[in-house]
């Protein structure tokens, strides 16, 4: 039995390899990531999609990773207007997003980076619990788990789009 793709893959399958690539650029801010992602299409399935972001996830460089981690806001601080955002950081407290600020400034001087969580599912409390163990990581081990975070943070995004009536619309040039 053959499955059509779900109603945003196929619109994404149909726009051609520029916007293909703002489209996912959207979803991570790594051109890397977007470009080879893009290259792969068409995709049959949203799973074949998901693989092929998790390929690309598992070949980026530190440089691609720090271009993907620049686009995300800090955790406690959704990025004004943008509703991703604030839907995956909706499980974090008022009473949180002090706290969780501050230790994101301390992580950012250790690591260079913001914080970068799958905050889709988690509470302020958890986010907190992994900031403070994650704070201590070497260079090494903390790239990787952002890697790991990111390509969590990739699929759940993709596949809102991929099932959604209403894929996105391709930016425009001057955009991300």
């Amino acid at each position: 039995m053959t499955t059509s793709a779900p109603p945003g893959l196929a619109r994404f399958n149909a726009v051609d390899g520029r916007d293909a690539a703002r489209m996912l650029r959207e979803v991570c801010a790594s051109r890397a990531w977007a470009a080879a992602v893009a290259d792969g299409r068409p995709y049959a399935t949203l799973g074949e999609l998901l693989d092929a972001a998790d390929a690309a996830m598992a070949g980026l460089t530190a440089a691609d990773l720090a271009e993907a981690t620049a686009a995300h806001p800090p955790i406690g601080r959704p990025a004004p207007g943008d509703a991703a955002s604030a839907r995956e950081q909706s499980g974090v407290r008022d009473e949180e997003r002090a706290q969780l600020l501050e230790l994101n400034r301390a992580y950012q001087e250790r690591h260079g980076h913001v914080f970068l969580i799958c905050a889709t599912g988690r509470t302020g409390a958890e986010m907190l619990a992994a900031l403070r163990t994650r704070i201590g990581h070497d260079a090494e081990t903390e790239r990787e788990t952002v890697r790991t975070e990111l390509g969590k943070i990739n699929r759940i995004r993709l596949t809102r789009w991929a099932e959604t009536p209403q894929a996105p619309r391709a930016p425009a040039k001057g955009e991300r």
